[in-house]
């Protein structure tokens, strides 16, 4: 946004806006053409009037010339520039004051007339309502001052541009906002339908093998069971992610309410974790719900290495610290830790437990997944700030 006035919030204009904006000024051009027709075909017909020929002359020479440079400078979003829109307004607003001198005390209509609307709507298409009121009252204020009197029609002419600039820049910037907003809306159904789309290929192919390897893998005596064991929850943990998918619309709906974070990390000490012990502050911590989901699963993602490589009896424990700023969720249980080059070694391998389950998660929500592991045992410590949530 180099180069232009900050009226409206920088990066408010995406593409939707700026095709509405395309659009208008297309018209504008149509209008400006129209109009300058009008102005040069009233000021021919009423050269009479004129004290200074040569000067009316040159004025109508100037608007043909500015006209054509307006349209060529409007029809690129890229020179639709502060420069650009304030030598509009000025060449507008000087033809006005030289009306006076070059028709002299007997001045009835100024030399532009009606022509004045190319820069008005062009400052209230551009800049919204601030725009059109800014440049309404720069040209009612021209107009004024060459009058010698202020007649009813001329009144009326001067309301009306104070009311109608500002009035066309609403609507602009409404159409804008709503077109913003039908293209969100399309890319949430284009994820949606993506999303849909991937849940029935897992449904098609990983689902089926796990419901294989859950029925057959007790033929393979005591380890084929265990492999049975956690391809049937993993099974039914992949078939609740895909029912929730299938019911999600548009990202958002209901994703920034905030629950409490306390309750749903105290859940994980009754999930079939007997040897899990829970401590939370002793009052509610919220957060918005999409949030809490992800730290509660990516402290499950913390619980489940425990049992898969200390055992499923280990005892751990969950600890939540509510901080102001940030909230602090630590996983810790005294197994023999983590051999050094383990993590590495599985993340090229292809196996993303924790690297997806546990880092990516804290990645997406802004915050850190710090890893202390050693003979002491294993220690996650998730933090997530608070101000990163809330923007997010």
């Amino acid at each position: 946004m180099a180069g232009r006035l900050r009226i409206l919030p920088p990066g408010w204009r995406d593409a939707a806006a700026v095709a509405v904006e395309d659009r208008m000024f297309r018209a504008l051009a149509v209008l400006r053409v129209v109009l300058l027709v009008n102005a040069v075909a009233l000021n021919v017909v009423r050269r009479d009037n004129a004290q200074v020929a040569w000067a009316l002359w040159a004025s109508l020479l100037l608007m043909v010339g500015w006209t054509a440079v307006a349209v060529w400078g409007y029809a690129v979003p890229a020179r639709r520039r502060a420069v650009l829109l304030v030598l509009d307004l000025t060449v507008t607003a000087a033809l006005l004051l030289v009306s006076l001198p070059v028709k002299g005390e007997g001045l009835r209509a100024t030399i532009p007339g009606f022509w004045i609307m190319g820069a008005l709507l062009a400052w209230a298409v551009h800049w919204r309502w601030r725009g059109g009121l800014v440049a309404a009252v720069v040209l009612i204020a021209a107009d004024v001052s060459v009058r010698q009197e202020l007649s009813q029609t001329n009144y009326g002419h001067l309301f009306l541009i104070g009311i109608g600039a500002p009035l066309v820049g609403y609507l602009c910037e409404s159409l804008q906002r709503m077109a913003a907003e039908r293209d969100r809306a399309e890319r949430e159904a284009a994820v949606a339908s993506e999303r849909a789309r991937l849940a029935r290929a897992v449904h098609d192919g990983v689902l089926q093998v796990l419901a294989l390897t859950q029925r057959r893998g007790a033929d393979l005596g005591p380890g084929g069971a265990e492999l049975a064991r956690l391809a049937g929850e993993q099974e039914a943990a992949l078939r609740a992610l895909i029912r929730q998918q299938d019911t999600l619309t548009t990202p958002g709906a209901g994703a920034r309410d905030e629950v409490d974070l306390a309750g749903a990390v105290e859940e994980l000490g009754h999930r079939d974790r007997p040897r899990v012990a829970v401590v939370t502050p002793g009052v509610p911590v919220r957060l918005p719900a999409d949030v809490v989901a992800e730290l509660v699963a990516a402290a499950g993602a913390c619980l489940d290495n425990v049992a898969v490589h200390v055992g499923d009896d280990a005892p751990a424990w969950v600890l939540l610290e509510d901080l102001g700023d940030s909230v602090v969720l630590t996983v810790r249980d005294e197994g023999p830790g983590i051999p050094a080059g383990r993590l590495e070694e599985a993340e090229a391998a292809g196996r993303l437990g924790v690297s997806g389950s546990v880092r990516g998660r804290l990645a997406d929500l802004g915050g850190t997944a710090e890893l202390a592991t050693g003979s002491f045992g294993t220690e996650w410590e998730l933090t997530v700030p608070r101000a990163g949530v809330a923007a997010s």
